[in-house]
């Protein structure tokens, strides 16, 4: 094993880099722009720049280094084709030979949610089981799921995709994807602010502190104050990501659940609505499964490209 890894998360606005020993230590960050003008074609360019920019900085050799993993955002299959990521304007390339021929250091690629799941896994809520489902909480519900120590990716990359686990067949609101009822138009922080709204709409006299264009910390918060909206909104939010979870046991028996994203700082009262949902539809066996809030934040992506370069 060498000395150092780098870490890459690649985002649509910015693309995160960490500069680690091989043991986990982090010892760098930074960030550089996201160019996804002219169909993104400056970006990886522009990681192989910054990479050597610091190897020259610390007086690294790369000789000394292991090499670079990568989180994209979109589907990657399990050899390192880019099936489309359309905020990044790219197509169907091999990303990670490119990125190679670039810098001259071994490359490895996945879904910036399944890296995420894997650096959970190394360093982060995940650490110490080698089976566990991330599930993560934001704009969107996304997911990664760890096999054995491995993502498990799936045939073309799209395994994991659990934002779209179809919940509610009367939905009649179009997900991102193009379907109708996913989880994670109810599971997200943007589901929840919707389906408040959509209840405040239908009970306007409806005793609240909720006014004006409130958001999904504005809802927690008051639940945690009591507002009886905001409570029936969390644990409305619980059903759906606990039933869904329920039925993700009943396919990877996962050792534990580890949940990140913006919506997790809410903590235990988001964690307790899951679990309360979660032991009722769960299969007997694994009703006992732990629920634990992940704790990289934003670095989980380049904990988890390096853990992926290690591999």
């Amino acid at each position: 094993m060498k000395k150092y890894a780098f870490g890459v998360d690649i985002g649509g606005t910015t693309v995160k880099m960490g500069l680690f020993r091989t043991n986990g230590d982090l010892l760098d960050t930074w960030e550089i722009p996201t160019r996804t003008e002219d169909s993104g074609k400056n970006i990886l360019g522009d990681i192989a720049q910054a990479v050597e920019e610091k190897l020259k900085e610390k007086g690294i050799s790369k000789l000394d280094a292991e090499g670079i993993g990568m989180g994209v955002p979109g589907p990657v299959s399990p050899d390192g084709m880019v099936l489309k990521c359309v905020n990044l304007g790219w197509g169907t390339f091999h990303v990670e030979h490119e990125l190679e021929q670039m810098t001259g250091l071994k490359v490895k690629a996945g879904n910036d949610a399944n890296v995420a799941a894997l650096g959970e896994m190394w360093q982060g809520g995940g650490k110490g089981y080698k089976n566990m489902v991330m599930m993560t909480l934001g704009t969107g519900v996304g997911g990664g799921i760890i096999i054995n120590e491995h993502i498990l990716a799936g045939v073309n990359g799209a395994a994991g995709e659990i934002g779209h686990i179809p919940m509610a067949d009367e939905e009649t609101e179009t997900c991102g994807c193009g379907k109708k009822g996913c989880l994670e138009q109810y599971g997200s922080a943007t589901g929840i602010v919707r389906m408040t709204a959509k209840y405040l709409e239908k009970y306007p006299d409806a005793e609240t502190v909720l006014s004006g264009d409130f958001t999904a910390k504005d809802i927690f918060d008051a639940a945690k104050e009591g507002d009886k909206v905001s409570l029936k909104m969390v644990d409305e939010v619980g059903f759906m990501l606990g039933k869904a979870a329920a039925a993700i046991a009943c396919v990877v028996n996962p050792e534990a659940f580890v949940i990140g994203g913006g919506m997790a700082k809410a903590g235990d009262i988001l964690l307790e609505a899951i679990k309360k949902y979660y032991t009722k539809y769960a299969f007997h066996a694994a009703c006992g499964t732990p629920f634990k809030l992940a704790e990289l934040s934003n670095n989980a992506g380049i904990y988890g490209g390096v853990r992926l370069v290690l591999e």
